[in-house]
């Protein structure tokens, strides 16, 4: 399995001054911040998802495909809209990163979008990609974890020839990011209620 070393959380950096997260993704696809997020803000974050009554069930695919599948996907989910100021200010946080994305890699994103996932006891979600070339509009994933989860629900990312990389239990504040095309990834089964904040970084000048 992929060995993670905890990085720091990310700071302004120059182009001629990465920051190491930064060099982590360039050589790795993917990187894992730990207590990327203040305390305060992932608590007032996790007390408005669990408030939250707007939370319905996913679905997967997209257009006329898109479809409620509880073998697949079970987490409920609700987009974040800024119309709070945690909200606003974990937006602004990962419009940082997206800057700094295009800054150091040219990737020329155009906009973030995010949503509250909530794992209930017994959810899960099956292996799957967000996106299914470089080419599609869903070019960065992150993950955000708003609490412990001590028994379930990790995260497991894959290689593109679907071997086992890591398996990533859900620690309040951290935040993983990896390239949406290159990693096929599932939410193993959870025992104890899950909540994390699922986003994209996205190109919308491809057609999908």
């Amino acid at each position: 399995m992929h060995a993670v070393e905890p990085l720091l959380q990310p700071q302004p950096s120059s182009p001629e001054q990465p920051a190491a997260w930064l060099a982590a993704f360039e050589r790795d696809g993917l990187v894992v911040l730990p207590e990327y997020l203040t305390a305060d803000l992932c608590h007032t974050l996790l007390q408005e998802v669990q408030q939250q009554a707007e939370l319905t069930p996913a679905a997967i695919g997209r257009g006329q495909q898109r479809q409620h599948a509880s073998d697949i996907r079970r987490d409920k989910t609700c987009w974040l809209d800024g119309s709070t100021v945690a909200q606003q200010r974990y937006m602004l946080e990962l419009n940082t990163i997206l800057s700094q994305l295009n800054r150091h890699f040219f990737l020329g994103l155009t906009g973030y979008e995010c949503h509250f996932a909530h794992y209930q006891p017994g959810d899960f979600y099956r292996t799957h990609l967000d996106a299914f070339n470089r080419q599609a509009s869903r070019q960065v994933t992150s993950v955000c974890y708003l609490n412990d989860v001590q028994d379930g629900g990790e995260l497991v990312l894959y290689d593109e020839q679907h071997t086992e990389l890591m398996q990533l239990p859900p620690r309040a504040g951290s935040l993983i990011l990896f390239e949406s095309s290159r990693f096929p990834h599932q939410v193993l089964p959870t025992r104890q209620d899950r909540f994390s904040i699922a986003g994209w970084f996205r190109r919308d000048d491809v057609l999908l």
